[in-house]
């Protein structure tokens, strides 16, 4: 979901359907005015919503992807148990937290949360957060450390909350062994014709596959607990005032049992990455160190305060896997005709996939001037 106005332009779909009737639906203060589409998203369908008269609240309405997102009622808890548990602690911590907002999802008519209608559409309404804006990469160290915070609050927030009563709305989301076997699938059977033209890619895939099942085995060898995990901490996640200051998490609809190594390694994925994910010369893709260390030193002022050892000493590592992981994701849906992601062009998941595999390159050489920043923060 996106909840603001993003740096990114690129929208991948275009139908636009009947948005007043739909929000008719929902417990909506205000009358509609008019709407339009927004964001970027590659999943799910986004429209802002302007209603009047003079301060009536603008709205997000989604159009929830079900081919992705198949049981939206446990979704749709996910996220209410989950804000609701966020607003309970934020009511009773410091002052300095009070410019952070939780979204806040807005009942139907029948009280549901969404609207299913005559088409067997699923949509949702969400209060606008008017003085957010996302960006795609982070201009400054100052933008890194505040996004870092924000993602260390939302796991420091969420640490004492029991993820078992969560619902796995994506089970094997990050589970590095299926998506590869799901990918060596594709490549043998080769549906698109694609498979001669990328074959350096496949190679890259499988020479790292091994050393990529790290932290799926500390999760079973109980070296790691299971927490609530965001599981798409991509930078545009984040909203921030005028000031720079991170004030909001958005896209909540993967928060689910996890591993909070996914979300810091995909948080340094995209934020301390130097070229957007579909940079068209995939070589500008290169980890940048100093917002590196500025998101790590901002994420561990709140969730150094939780992490167990074994958890931090993975930290690095988490970023070369959920770098790997994306591209892997990106290359087999190329393979298989571009099916899961909205693409913009021919190739576009290919581009995606080699962005990925460029700054996963980069991390691996610079891997150990990361693993002094995290000793120097942790020691």
């Amino acid at each position: 979901m996106i909840l603001r106005e993003s740096t990114e332009k690129n929208i991948y779909f275009c139908h636009m359907p009947n948005i007043e009737e739909i929000t008719a639906h929902f417990r909506m203060e205000g009358v509609f005015i008019s709407a339009r589409l927004f964001g970027a998203g590659h999943i799910n369908d986004t429209y802002l919503v302007n209603t009047g008269p003079g301060n009536s609240p603008d709205y997000i309405l989604q159009r929830i992807n079900q081919d992705i997102f198949t049981n939206i009622p446990e979704l749709t808890n996910n996220i209410l148990k989950t804000t609701h548990h966020l607003r309970q602690k934020l009511m009773a911590a410091a002052p300095e937290f009070e410019r952070f907002q939780i979204i806040h999802l807005i009942p139907s008519n029948n009280g549901a949360f969404y609207f299913h209608d005559r088409e067997g559409n699923f949509w949702r309404l969400y209060h606008f957060i008017d003085d957010g804006r996302s960006y795609n990469l982070f201009e400054n160290r100052t933008m890194a450390y505040e996004a870092g915070r924000a993602f260390g609050l939302f796991h420091f927030l969420t640490s004492d909350m029991d993820p078992s009563i969560l619902f796995v709305v994506l089970p094997g989301f990050h589970d590095v062994s299926l998506r590869l076997q799901k990918f060596r699938k594709t490549v043998a059977l080769d549906p698109a014709g694609r498979v001669a033209a990328v074959k350096n890619e496949i190679r890259f895939v499988e020479t790292r596959a091994e050393k990529m099942v790290a932290i799926q085995r500390l999760g079973e060898q109980g070296k790691i607990p299971l927490r609530v995990t965001h599981n798409d901490t991509k930078c545009n996640n984040v909203l921030f005032n005028a000031a720079n200051e991170a004030i909001a998490i958005v896209d909540l609809d993967t928060i689910m049992p996890g591993y909070s190594l996914y979300d810091f390694g995909d948080a340094i994925r995209t934020g301390a990455n130097t070229a957007v994910e579909d940079e068209a010369d995939f070589r500008k893709a290169v980890i940048d160190l100093e917002l590196f260390e500025a998101y790590s030193r901002g994420y561990l002022s709140f969730a150094g305060k939780f992490l167990n050892p074994v958890e931090i000493q993975h930290l690095v590592f988490s970023a070369r896997f959920m770098t790997y992981l994306i591209g892997l994701r990106f290359l087999t849906d190329h393979i298989d005709g571009d099916h899961y992601y909205k693409t913009a062009f021919p190739g576009h998941n290919l581009q995606r996939a080699r962005v990925q595999f460029n700054l996963l390159e980069s991390m691996e050489e610079k891997a150990v001037e990361m693993e002094k920043i995290i000793a120097g923060l942790t020691g």
